[in-house]
């Protein structure tokens, strides 16, 4: 009787702990062409969110994000990408140029958001704040930083700028190894 309710009391713990955290699938945002965008529909997709900028030192990585996206979309992957003003003012742009920029100089084909504030951006404030995301707290010092999110809308990882899109701890994680 007591190991039952011992049992009893952990679950009802454990959902209570649980059930305040949100996942990716929860959020709604506009894409570079002003459309509601659901997350909502990215269920059963493993999914990479990268903050961009177009001036940046590692926006070459677009080509390697594009690659990536490429190689993996038919195996229930996609990136997302949100452009972001808040380091060095290396994404100015408005969402036409950024488009323009990506599209020209890189083919970007994966889906690309409206340009956000990491500080007030509700996305970015899941991502970074166990609180919300029930994983991990994490600061985004640079562009290009990284957030791995599962099949079921739950982060999983976080990465600096450094970590470039076809490194084999980002293709490892998508091809299940």
């Amino acid at each position: 009787m007591k190991k039952l309710f011992i049992l009893a009391l952990s679950a009802i713990t454990m959902a209570f702990t649980t059930s305040g955290t949100k996942s990716l699938h929860d959020f709604k945002a506009k894409t570079l062409e002003g459309k509601d965008f659901n997350f909502a529909d990215l269920k059963g997709k493993k999914v990479l969110i990268v903050n961009t900028a177009s001036e940046c030192g590692y926006t070459p990585q677009y080509k390697d994000l594009e690659a990536l996206y490429e190689k993996y979309k038919s195996k229930n992957f996609i990136v997302i990408g949100f452009p972001c003003n808040d380091f060095g003012g290396q994404e100015p742009g408005s969402s036409s140029d950024i488009k323009a920029f990506c599209t020209k100089n890189y083919g970007v084909t994966f889906q690309m958001m409206e340009k956000v504030s990491i500080a007030t951006s509700p996305i970015y404030k899941w991502l970074t704040s166990k609180s919300e995301n029930g994983v991990l707290d994490a600061t985004v010092k640079w562009n290009f930083n990284k957030f791995l999110v599962d099949e079921k809308g739950h982060l999983v990882k976080y990465l600096s700028s450094n970590t470039k899109p076809m490194d084999a701890e980002i293709t490892n994680w998508i091809e299940g190894k």
